[in-house]
């Protein structure tokens, strides 16, 4: 608890819960972890036990690219967004709701 987490409507989608070791966390699907991790053996792992068999996967941190992390922190903010939506938690998302809000290049 304490540790910064990244949500929609109320519903976490990543965290820095493990930031001390490193690592990111994404919510993902099972599908999506397979990809991410097959992908990038080197940036992406399941977060060990229960919670990987459920999707929740690690990010190094330090060999992510910015790129990367954008694309993947999208992914599991998009996924977030259609469960609020399957559960009824937020009414049908428009276009203009799903558009990720744009990086601020520097």
């Amino acid at each position: 608890m304490g540790q910064p987490d990244f949500r929609v409507d109320g519903r976490i989608f990543a965290t820095l819960a493990s930031a001390m070791q490193g690592y990111g966390n994404l919510m993902l699907t099972l599908e999506q972890q397979a990809a991410f991790v097959e992908e990038m053996p080197d940036v992406f792992l399941p977060i060990p036990g229960g919670w990987g068999r459920m999707g929740m996967t690690h990010i190094r941190l330090a060999k992510a690219s910015e790129d990367v992390l954008y694309g993947a922190l999208h992914a599991a903010w998009k996924l977030r967004i259609e469960k609020n939506v399957k559960s009824g938690r937020k009414k049908r998302p428009t276009e203009q709701s799903l558009a990720m809000p744009k990086r601020k290049r520097k």
